[in-house]
């Protein structure tokens, strides 16, 4: 994202956007990708609500959110793309915030990889994960991306 403090992300995350909702995806390529018709669009207040529920030491992929989404709400699978914003959002709605911290560090993209569009990038998100007793590791020759090693072991599971 751009200009984000110039943004209000805690009006983002309470705006009304017609979610959640499902939509029936015809597109056949998209149905093959993701085994069903049926993609659910949860609202991004939602992302933030299941963010605060992971607990201290412990890692949750924004995946298994997309997945925990979709299972509630009866559907084949949860949009990929406003999941990427909305978790975004939650951050920086967290960031701007005096209190009620949502601990969105926690949530990592696929394969256990920090998000650097959280508020700080890497560093920040990294920072605060090594202090939850978790190691970050880089890959990469020129473009370094940085993953919690194991994270599997210290997965979150929604229930």
């Amino acid at each position: 994202m751009a200009n984000e403090e110039k943004k209000d992300f805690n009006a983002m995350l309470h705006k009304d956007t017609g979610m959640p909702k499902i939509q029936v995806v015809t597109d056949e390529a998209t149905v093959q990708k993701y085994g069903g018709e049926k993609m659910f669009f949860a609202p991004p207040f939602a992302y933030d609500e299941v963010m605060k529920t992971v607990p201290y030491g412990k890692v949750l992929t924004i995946g298994a959110i997309r997945d925990y989404f979709a299972k509630q709400n009866h559907a084949d699978f949860t949009d990929p793309v406003t999941a990427g914003i909305f978790v975004s959002i939650a951050a920086w709605a967290s960031a701007q915030r005096k209190d009620n911290e949502t601990p969105y560090w926690r949530t990592l993209k696929a394969n256990g990889e920090l998000n650097p569009k959280y508020p700080g990038g890497v560093a920040a998100q990294k920072e605060k994960l090594e202090a939850e007793g978790h190691t970050v590791i880089r890959r990469g020759r020129t473009n370094f991306r940085y993953y919690v090693k194991e994270y599997e072991k210290a997965l979150f599971r929604l229930e």
